[in-house]
């Protein structure tokens, strides 16, 4: 039997900027080897979900966990921040992100960009992480940019040189924030291919996009966010097929006539 077991759990999470409440109770789980799309209108609080899955956002209340373990928090309210140091570092590691613009280091050739990370934070060996490093950039289709630097690379490619980055930290989860929503639509599909080969592998995955398509293809579970709470989620074919929520059908519609 496959570990199917969650990677990430969310429950009851609560996110707010003074008096903007962004999360006003959300529940969510990744097993591992699924893909979870988050969709919904701007605002509706997707990215700051992810963000705080990662803890790169602190959260007032509610339970964050990384495979069965809870993250230690000190303080309550808005004074609430992670109280362990060393598990931030194993979370973040462990659950890589990629966003939506690229943030790649510009001084940096594409083959140093993708190796910093592993070499400086994990501390591993820079002979092994280099052929991991090649490896990967083969992966996603740029093996020949190696030796580049960002700016002489299309977007298209420099999102796939931040998956390789992202994957050459041999995470247990790939989180990515509106990976598309950059691109024009011809470099917008290139990545989408390295998206639904990852999907294919089994990897686990959580997905804020505005592409429908994408989240329809690679999800084994879509969760709709409207104003801070869950609306609706379930299985792709249910929620794009047969939506139940008034509010889901016409965010599809709306997004169906853009």
């Amino acid at each position: 039997m496959p570990d199917t077991s969650p990677v990430i759990e969310i429950h009851n999470l609560h996110k707010a900027y003074g008096a903007l409440e962004v999360l006003k109770g959300v529940d969510i789980s990744a097993p591992r080897g699924n893909v979870i799309s988050l969709i919904g209108s701007s605002g509706s609080g997707k990215s700051t979900l992810l963000r705080c899955c990662n803890l790169l956002e602190d959260s007032q209340q509610g339970e964050v966990l990384f495979k069965g373990e809870p993250v230690k928090w000190r303080g309550t309210g808005y004074s609430r921040r992670p109280g362990d140091a060393g598990q931030v570092l194993r979370i973040r590691t462990n659950l890589a992100m990629v966003f939506q613009q690229f943030n790649l280091w510009a001084h940096m050739t594409i083959l140093q960009n993708v190796m910093e990370a592993p070499v400086t934070v994990l501390r591993r060996d820079p002979k092994e992480v280099e052929a991991a490093a090649r490896a990967y950039l083969d992966k996603v289709g740029i093996a020949d940019k190696c030796d580049a630097y960002p700016a002489q690379l299309s977007g298209g490619q420099q999102q796939r040189a931040a998956i390789a980055r992202a994957l050459c930290m041999e995470p247990e989860a790939l989180l990515f924030d509106e990976p598309t929503s950059a691109l024009d639509p011809e470099l917008e599909q290139e990545v989408i291919k390295v998206i639904k080969d990852l999907a294919a592998e089994g990897r686990t995955m959580m997905i804020v996009t505005h592409d429908m398509k994408l989240a329809a293809d690679v999800s084994d579970h879509v969760v709709f966010l409207h104003q801070g709470l869950i609306e609706e989620e379930g299985p792709p074919d249910t929620l794009f097929g047969a939506p139940s929520s008034e509010r889901l059908r016409g965010f599809l519609s709306a997004t169906h006539a853009a």
